[in-house]
């Protein structure tokens, strides 16, 4: 699983990131967040604000973005927050990364159902391409991280790859999302498998069919 300790405070690390601010789009953004919470609430913004952060951190690193301890300061002292209670937030969601990434971070999801269905395979076909779990690749394009469930049981296997969900995959399938992604393309998100919707069943309905059929106009045509 990902580490959840921040990157050590060097001072490498704060000549590069201790004079972080926003910049001035993404300030706009912050004080739209903020301006949701009633008067006396502001800290309530704290996680929309670590994730604009994130990816402002990933804008100018050409990754997908972290968050060093630096930023994480910032967005305390934007808020009047204290450093810790941010600290605490960025370390409990794995939303927040807390190390550098790549350019693309790989999340296998190693639970249960996702398990039966071969995700030790999905993170094989990860490691024979140069992946090691929570390093960034040589190339500076990928970093692997195990993770615990994202919801996607019904068509599992699956990764989550920056914003975007991959599912049902194969290893031969999962290859081909990476090799896109490398090229620079942007491969077909969700469900990999063909003829298939989100999650309905493989092949359609198998039961309940007279149902809908006679319901078919609420479906989608009324």
């Amino acid at each position: 699983m990902a580490d959840r300790n921040p990157a050590p405070d060097t001072p490498e690390l704060r000549a590069r990131w201790g004079s972080f601010e926003w910049t001035p789009e993404n300030r706009t953004k912050a004080d739209w967040h903020i301006a949701k919470y009633p008067e006396g609430r502001q800290k309530s913004a704290v996680m929309p604000l670590l994730d604009l952060a994130q990816r402002q951190v990933g804008a100018e690193t050409d990754t997908q973005g972290w968050l060093p301890l630096p930023v994480i300061e910032y967005v305390a002292a934007y808020l009047d927050m204290p450093v810790i209670r941010v600290l605490e937030v960025a370390t409990f969601y794995f939303m927040y990364n807390l190390k550098p990434v790549g350019k693309f971070h790989v999340q296998v999801c190693g639970t249960t159902p996702c398990m039966l269905r071969g995700s030790d395979d999905i993170i094989a076909a990860c490691k024979s391409r140069g992946m090691v779990k929570g390093e960034v690749s040589a190339d500076g394009l990928w970093t692997l991280t195990e993770v615990e469930c994202m919801g996607n049981c019904a068509t599992a296997p699956m990764v989550q790859i920056n914003d975007d969900n991959y599912e049902d995959l194969t290893p031969e399938r999962l290859d081909a999302v990476l090799d896109a992604l490398a090229a620079g393309e942007q491969p077909k998100t969700g469900t990999q498998e063909p003829g298939r919707h989100t999650s309905e069943p493989v092949g359609g309905p198998t039961t309940l069919r007279e149902m809908v059929s006679e319901n078919h106009d609420y479906r989608g045509e009324w």
